[in-house]
């Protein structure tokens, strides 16, 4: 890897988790609301038993952290290394500083921390690296167990599970607000890579482990895939191009499992508008007539 690029990388993932962690401690936990992840897990296990939700938080990111290298392996691993490690230890920095950038208004709230929740997300994810939070949970669940289940659907019931108890921890309103702080950090993410227009992507793979690949896609993402024999201009060698449309949150899933397969694979990504047709996140046709 370049090195100019590997600094600017771990920029990223420092400027994130800045940015979370002042979300988190300035906002989210100051107006008593909840998100899903680890994050919202640790502020419901402070509620029941009464230990700061920083240390939880630090416990349940080591422990994530080395699962992933158990199940997973050493290359996911190595994605939520620096994230697992630095994070914890800038949440609990900020935590000790005690202060509070809205004034009580929860709806404000659940608005100002979903944009910098999502917006630091998103710059850890255009680093290369992960959060190490129910992304990777949900593919060693999906990896280990649930292989029938979709990623994406493996990462719904993990963070709709965590503002479900936290509506039982917490109450109900809390719980409401979270699903809105989840919808706004979810915009967040995606408009940070891939700007405003775009609620799908299409992607261009071209790969020596095209088998695999697709296989990932299919099995894992449940999503369909369109096949083309292509000649390289450079080198003259026939390929197979993939070409695929998903969400946003699956397209970063398809590049780390890229990334852990083949690092010299070419990838074009492209924002989709709309997409007509049958598929998860596809507006149906119909006809007026």
């Amino acid at each position: 890897m370049d090195k100019k690029k590997k600094i600017y990388d771990i920029l990223y993932v420092i400027a994130g988790s800045i940015i979370i962690a002042l979300a988190i401690t300035s906002i989210l936990k100051p107006n008593g609301i909840i998100t899903g992840g680890i994050t919202g897990f640790s502020l419901v296990m402070e509620k029941v038993f009464h230990i700061n939700y920083t240390y939880m938080y630090y416990i349940m990111s080591l422990g994530v952290l080395i699962l992933t290298y158990l199940t997973l392996g050493k290359r996911e691993a190595r994605k939520i290394v620096v994230f697992s490690l630095f994070f914890p230890l800038v949440l609990i920095l900020f935590e000790n500083l005690k202060f509070n950038l809205t004034e009580d208004d929860l709806f404000l709230a659940s608005i100002y921390y979903g944009v910098m929740a999502g917006g630091g997300t998103g710059l850890i994810l255009k680093g290369g690296f992960s959060s190490g939070g129910s992304d990777t949970i949900a593919l060693v669940i999906n990896r280990k167990w649930f292989r029938f289940m979709s990623l994406s659907t493996i990462i719904a019931v993990l963070d709709i599970s965590v503002i479900f108890l936290a509506a039982f921890v917490f109450d109900t309103r809390v719980a409401l607000y979270a699903l809105f702080t989840q919808v706004v950090a979810m915009k967040s993410v995606e408009t940070v890579l891939f700007g405003f227009s775009s609620k799908m992507v299409k992607l261009e793979i071209i790969s020596e482990k095209e088998a695999e690949i697709e296989a990932f896609i299919m099995n894992s993402l449940r999503r369909g895939i369109s096949k083309y024999n292509i000649v390289g201009g450079y080198t003259d060698l026939s390929r197979i191009k993939l070409v695929t449309i998903c969400s946003f949150r699956e397209s970063i899933l398809v590049r780390d499992k890229i990334a852990s397969l083949d690092p010299k694979a070419f990838v074009s990504v492209m924002p989709v508008s709309s997409v007509w047709g049958e598929g998860v996140g596809f507006d149906r046709l119909t006809s007026d007539s």
